[in-house]
């Protein structure tokens, strides 16, 4: 079962989350078909959202996360809410390309260039939007670099999707650990020392560690204190009523266009693959409604 934990240290100088994923990240793997590079990449992002989308207080709040790129994957968006569900897609799901120079799937090479947009919908008048340039592509330093710059809480975080060979997703998990304002430079640096000693995500995962083992161990000279454990899960909640209100917002132009050439049309979620068929009867209600409007 996918899970997350959270947890605080050293004094609550220290907050911590960590997940493992494995289950959501097949979800979307099956849903979009993706390829292992675009199925790293997308399952990167979504074990961030999820974590971060749980930072937030309402039940309503919705946290979106948007990378567009030059690479070939095109980008990635993913969204999550504050109760542990999450749902994504690849703007091109079955790209291919050659391992990087460590032999790894290249997540950074799929990407390419470009921005980091993080969206926070809390029921105001209007969003928050924060973003940054890629730094790597990595996706993990790409959001450490954004909590630094755009929310100036210095942070590490790490994520890992290890595929197996018959390309079903094997593990996938990660943590973001975040330092309190007053944090003193001697845990600082001890933390610092602490990540650098140990493995990847992705190792400590298939190792067989739980989320909580994973943050004991990151956090092992800092006494972690667990605070909630918090199930996740793959969650679209498209409907047929949600797509037509997105076909309204076409316009009575290009609706009456539809219903005048006299065919059925199938419309697919972005984000599940979920198809939904309108009839001309359909296409015909829904542009008086437009035309009304």
């Amino acid at each position: 079962m996918d899970y997350m934990v959270r947890a605080t240290a050293s004094n609550d100088q220290i907050r911590a989350f960590a997940c493992c994923t494995r289950e959501m990240v097949e979800e979307a793997r099956k849903a979009h078909n993706t390829s292992p590079v675009a199925t790293a990449a997308l399952g990167r992002l979504l074990t961030g959202g999820v974590m971060m989308g749980s930072m937030m207080k309402g039940e309503h709040d919705l946290l979106t996360l948007q990378i567009t790129g030059d690479g070939p994957i095109g980008g990635l968006v993913v969204t999550a809410d504050a109760l542990g569900h999450a749902k994504g897609y690849p703007y091109h799901p079955q790209v291919l390309i050659p391992a990087n120079a460590k032999g790894k799937l290249d997540v950074a090479g799929a990407l390419g260039k470009g921005t980091l947009q993080v969206i926070r919908d809390m029921g105001l008048k209007e969003p928050y939007i924060g973003s940054c340039d890629l730094q790597t592509g990595e996706i993990a330093e790409d959001l450490t670099y954004y909590f630094a710059i755009s929310e100036q809480v210095p942070s590490s975080v790490g994520l890992g999707v290890l595929m197996n060979r018959d390309n079903t997703v094997r593990q996938a998990g990660g943590f973001i650990l975040q330092l309190m304002p007053g944090t003193p430079d001697e845990t600082i640096d001890a933390l610092e020392k602490q990540l650098a000693s140990v493995t990847s995500v992705t190792s400590m995962l298939d190792a067989g560690m739980s989320p909580e083992e994973l943050l004991e161990t990151l956090l092992a000279p800092f006494d972690p204190v667990f605070n909630e454990k918090l199930p996740l899960s793959w969650k679209c909640d498209c409907s047929k009523q949600r797509v037509e209100k997105a076909l309204i917002s076409l316009g009575k132009g290009e609706l009456a266009t539809l219903a005048i050439e006299g065919k059925p049309i199938e419309v697919a979620c972005h984000f599940c693959g979920k198809k939904y068929a309108f009839s001309v009867d359909d296409l015909c209600r829904i542009r008086d409604l437009a035309v009304r409007k």
